[in-house]
């Protein structure tokens, strides 16, 4: 059995365009918990524009915060055809009353599924191909932002397909990574660094066996020079499966990043994910799915479901009965419960939403 996941790299032009947009967010809530927010980002060639509904008590500098944002991620080089003295558009109005109206009741900000996972296969409670692949371009963009490896750019992906034995033992199947770079470095070079100073490190972290050198590939063209968008248009949401557990776990179909918490987008998976993992930390199971389900305006969930996968070890009525007695899923109660009208957005923007220390649907109740 052969599974597979995907991490990209911070400066990847669609999660310039997640951190902007969460950056707007965390800007807006700073200055008013209540704030409605719902942007959406684009950069491509020497240009970043955004998009979308703002509703909060002063207007705020979205310039000022895109340029930051790609300064931040590297982007400073105009050989790298985009950096933060490129062209910046925005078109920004007010949220929608039809939307407010039943927002400020409690309601859902939008209807649709979301989901939580956890497994506790890895310390983070998320897949183990999902922990590598990210791992791997944490330590790559790592590598560039420390300069011990200075001829990075930042831009990059990680790819990693794992087989199971029988006796449930891992090995690695293929490993991708790719990272652009100064072309005055070739190829071969590229790959030995990368092998010994993000490959292997990685691996042997979680225990698993460096696989031969034909299972490893780095940059599958051979040469990559120019990254971001001036090769690659970016825009917000578009990495929803690497922003949660990988493609082994369904997805609502919703993305989080450029969205207040009152749109359930967001704070249901975030919900779903706090109670999936507690099960799971708990002892209730070794790995836990949970689905809710919303009507746009209105408070109660249309669908509450878990699933265990045979490896529960309460009743399921059991584990119901805990999961009311950790979180309610009316989407303010949710809010209120996890902590998440304030700016803590911009650091989920990048490397995935779950797994990460320090975030408030990551706390492990104990009871």
């Amino acid at each position: 059995m052969l599974q597979t996941a995907e991490c990209v790299a911070s400066g990847h032009p669609d999660k310039i365009c997640d951190q902007i947009s969460d950056a707007i967010v965390d800007a807006a809530l700073a200055q008013d918990p209540k704030s409605r927010v719902a942007v959406e980002t684009m950069v491509t060639s020497g240009i970043c524009a955004i998009a979308g509904e703002v509703s909060t008590s002063h207007p705020l500098p979205y310039e000022e915060i895109a340029r930051s944002v790609i300064s931040d991620l590297g982007y400073t080089n105009s050989e790298f055809g985009f950096d933060a003295n490129c062209t910046f558009h925005s078109w920004i109005h007010e949220q929608s009353g039809d939307i407010a109206r039943g927002v400020d009741n409690g309601g859902a900000g939008d209807q649709g599924s979301m989901v939580g996972y956890a497994t506790d296969e890895t310390d983070e409670f998320i897949p183990l191909p999902y922990a590598i692949a990210r791992k791997l371009v944490q330590t790559m963009d790592n590598l560039r932002t420390t300069h011990t490896l200075a001829y990075l750019r930042p831009d990059g992906k990680a790819q990693c397909t794992l087989s199971q034995n029988p006796k449930g033992i891992y090995s690695v199947a293929s490993l991708i990574c790719a990272v652009p770079h100064d072309p005055r470095i070739d190829a071969h070079t590229v790959k030995n660094d990368l092998i010994a100073h993000a490959v292997t490190p990685v691996l042997t972290s979680y225990g698993i066996s460096i696989p031969n050198m034909d299972r490893i590939i780095v940059n599958g063209t051979g040469v990559w020079t120019i990254g971001g968008p001036a090769s690659d248009t970016g825009v917000t949401g578009r990495k929803i499966i690497a922003d949660t557990y990988g493609p082994t776990i369904p997805h609502g179909g919703g993305a989080f990043s450029g969205k207040d918490p009152t749109k359930v987008d967001r704070s249901g998976a975030y919900a779903c994910r706090f109670a999936a993992k507690n099960i799971v930390a708990s002892g209730r199971a070794k790995k836990c799915l949970v689905r809710v389900s919303y009507c746009i305006g209105q408070v109660k969930p249309q669908e509450l479901s878990v699933d265990c996968f045979g490896t529960e070890n309460s009743t399921m009525s059991e584990i119901y009965r805990y999961i009311d007695r950790l979180v309610s899923f009316e989407p303010r109660r949710i809010i209120e419960t996890l902590g998440l009208a304030k700016p803590i957005y911009r650091q989920t923007a990048a490397y995935g939403h779950f797994g990460k220390n320090g975030l408030p649907w990551e706390q492990i109740q104990y009871n």
